[in-house]
């Protein structure tokens, strides 16, 4: 099944025990450029820090807004080029689901809109990069089965609130060049409504990285991008940060809701169905031009 194309469903099970994800080796950048944009990344960051704590603290809207800019200095400065194809919902609250493949994602999806990300619990306990994660008003869950209740309680309660959130149903990230199957049981809060009875906005969208300084970037350099598995956090950013530029495609497809389907797991099922065609064709070159 790996084999038969880059957007090859195989079983997660098969895939974590089949596939050992390993750190790139590949000599590609230069350590000055990536020396240069982590220490540009960290003023930037330590400078906006207790801004951010201060509009959360008052409840500003900069509190909001202020992350979608950071994000796109920060994708400046770390040389990624970002192509967004389609719309972005402007229904309050939407729920956006997407595939997953790096933490970089974050940098890419998050300098497009305001939205905040839902996360495992232990991504809170994260040096660094735990703050920025809090700062961003990220809703953390646990990943148990018995929890399934509270995760969706959670997410609700932020959704009836007006907040955007982004939803990653592979539950995990990937290699990037293939989509992992959706866990339907995390679009559960897609079934709630708000005070006046209509039902939540979702919204598939797909993230690819496809080039890097204008050339293809083929299946075996997207680990240069992606991070996942064993992959060690603080390594994998350095080979990032030396790296040139990369082009991140991202594609947000035609908004739905439950009430476009039978059911919750049709309406999972559509998403990802959707999610994986915008995949391929990002990854065959096949998107239109911007």
């Amino acid at each position: 099944m790996v084999g038969a194309g880059p957007l090859a469903k195989v079983p997660v099970d098969a895939i974590r025990v089949g596939t050992v994800a390993r750190q790139p080796s590949i000599g590609l950048g230069s350590p000055l450029r990536g020396a240069l944009r982590l220490a540009a990344f960290s003023v930037l960051t330590l400078i906006l820090i207790p801004v951010q704590l201060a509009a959360l603290a008052l409840k500003s809207s900069l509190a909001e807004r202020l992350p979608v800019r950071y994000h796109r200095l920060s994708s400046l400065i770390f040389g990624l080029k970002v192509e967004r194809m389609g719309a972005v919902s402007t229904a309050r609250p939407t729920l956006f689901v997407c595939n997953h493949a790096s933490y970089i994602d974050i940098l890419v999806l998050s300098g497009l809109a305001p939205i905040s990300f839902v996360a495992k619990s232990e991504v809170a306990a994260w040096p660094f990069f735990g703050l920025l994660a809090k700062l961003q008003r990220t809703v953390f869950v646990d990943r148990q089965r018995r929890s399934t209740a509270q995760q969706r309680d959670g997410v609700t309660a932020r959704l009836k609130a007006g907040d955007n959130i982004m939803l990653f149903p592979e539950g995990t990230s990937d290699d990037g060049n293939r989509l992992l199957p959706f866990f339907s049981a995390l679009l559960s809060v897609a079934e709630e409504r708000g005070e006046d009875g209509r039902p939540v906005a979702v919204q598939p969208v797909s993230l690819a990285y496809t080039r890097l300084d204008g050339a293809p970037l083929g299946h075996g350099l997207r680990p240069l991008v992606a991070w996942y598995g064993d992959m060690e956090l603080p390594a994998h950013l350095w080979h990032f940060a030396c790296l040139g530029h990369v082009t991140a495609e991202v594609q947000f497809h035609r908004p739905v809701t439950i009430d476009d389907f039978g059911s919750r797991k049709d309406l999972s099922r559509h998403c990802e169905d959707t999610v994986a065609g915008g995949l391929a064709a990002a990854l065959a070159g096949r998107l239109p031009a911007c």
